[in-house]
């Protein structure tokens, strides 16, 4: 399973690190907030429901940078762009912790989101364009599972400082991805595909790729303006203003509309089954098995360990079984730990369920990063993946309200609202999985796109 790795020399390895530690850093930034509805909610004397609209919001922003940042980063490099993305998300995470209302903490939220959105892209696009073919699936995991990492961080902060320095003290501690930069400016050198794509069909448009990042930016912040004093409206204004809009940015990619109609649903639905199984978890423990921080942290921590553990090992699995037999198998897994990971009463069985669950959830998501990667367009391979990724981001962006909502309506059933949407998001994957394309091994240093 490990036999790829011989070939990876130090230049390799450097660049699966940037993009693992970039994707780490970003998702322990998402997930700080995860931790704090709670606390948010009670400084500003409101519902918890209302403080997820800004992770709701968060993810909404995520497609616009996406966009915006993969035409940079086709235009200009995978390297500076990755660099100028962290250093933009690291800051507005600090801004975060001088809120000082739920307005304008939307505000600092929705930016982040838009930083937030050009990370995974260009990130994946870096390292997976820079290693040999034969190690994609095992570096595709341990990519991927750098979320499963920064979930982890955000876990053990959380459970080690939250208590001493509150919740904007954790935001503060959110500044710290920026030193990642460093790392990538001194170590990692630009991807060879872009550099040989570039030399063979030189980018031009650079006023284009501006003026599209800032009417992004200007539709990503949209909803949030117009709800500035009325924030439980900004989940209509995100499906009634981003999604369509967002959508008609495809307008893009209209010679793969075929394919990219299909990876835009793909990733819907594998966001659904990451935040669906995630982003309320916390809650879960906190408001119906009334477990403290000093649990809760631990807990979630442990469930991070399987998710890597699960990245990792279906990812390599996957160059051997195929991109879609593995998140097939991964995805039916996941329907026979439900019970045990939505229904359990003691603190042992919670974390067996959710190390079990995490396991398969992120042994899905192991192989995306190089699925995407391959069915993507070789020239527009810096933005194509991580738009439709970010797309399915912010067309599931009202799980989080939607399922704090019903177990708010059942008398605090957060475990019902979990295991609902994670039994029916499995077998969504499956199906869309089981007739949808596959490419492996696809040759990224060629320019057509086939």
């Amino acid at each position: 399973m490990f036999e790829s790795l011989k070939e990876m020399d130090r230049d390799h390895w450097n660049a699966a690190i940037a993009g693992f530690l970039g994707w780490a850093l970003d998702a322990f930034d998402f997930f700080l907030m995860v931790f704090m509805f709670s606390a948010i909610a009670k400084e500003f004397h409101t519902q918890l429901a209302s403080v997820a609209v800004a992770s709701a919001v968060t993810l909404a922003a995520r497609p616009f940078g996406a966009l915006f940042f993969g035409l940079l980063a086709d235009r200009y490099g995978r390297r500076p762009v990755l660099i100028a993305d962290i250093m933009a998300f690291s800051v507005l995470e600090l801004a975060s912790a001088f809120a000082p209302s739920l307005t304008v903490l939307i505000v600092m939220r929705a930016l982040f989101g838009f930083a937030m959105g050009g990370e995974w892209g260009v990130g994946a696009s870096l390292a997976l364009e820079s290693i040999p073919t034969k190690a994609r699936g095992l570096i595709s995991g341990m990519l991927q599972e750098g979320y499963a990492v920064g979930y982890l961080l955000a876990a053990l902060v959380f459970y080690l400082l939250f208590d001493r320095i509150g919740w904007r003290g954790m935001f503060v501690v959110g500044l710290a991805p920026a030193l990642l930069a460093g790392f990538i400016s001194l170590s990692v050198k630009e991807s060879p595909a872009f550099v040989s794509q570039r030399a063979a069909a030189p980018r031009s448009g650079s006023l284009r790729v501006w003026m599209i990042g800032v009417g992004a930016f200007v539709v990503a912040m949209a909803p949030v303006a117009l709800s500035a004093n009325q924030p439980a409206h900004l989940l209509g204004l995100i499906y009634g203003i981003d999604v369509p809009i967002a959508l008609a940015g495809l307008w893009f990619f209209r010679r793969f509309w075929k394919l990219a109609l299909y990876l835009v649903a793909l990733m819907t639905t594998f966001n659904l089954f990451s935040h669906g199984t995630q982003d309320l978890y916390p809650t879960f423990l906190t408001h119906q098995h009334h477990l403290s921080a000093s649990v809760v942290g631990p807990l979630t921590a442990f469930g991070n360990v399987g998710a890597l553990l699960g990245g990792v090992t279906f990812g390599a699995l996957s160059e051997r079984l195929g991109r879609r037999r593995v998140i097939i198998i991964a995805a039916l897994g996941s329907l026979i730990i439900i019970p045990l990971w939505a229904f359990s009463q003691t603190l042992a069985m919670l974390a067996a369920g959710a190390f079990l669950m995490q396991v398969t959830v992120q042994g899905a998501w192991g192989v995306v990063p190089a699925h995407l990667n391959e069915l993507a367009p070789g020239s527009e391979r810096g933005v194509f993946p991580g738009y439709v990724y970010q797309l399915g981001n912010l067309i599931a962006s009202g799980l989080i309200v939607w399922q704090a909502r019903f177990a708010e309506a059942k008398g605090g059933a957060y475990s019902t609202a979990l295991a609902i949407t994670a039994a029916g998001v499995a077998l969504l994957l499956v199906a869309l999985t089981l007739f949808g394309p596959e490419r492996r091994g696809d040759d990224f240093s060629a320019a057509a796109d086939a």
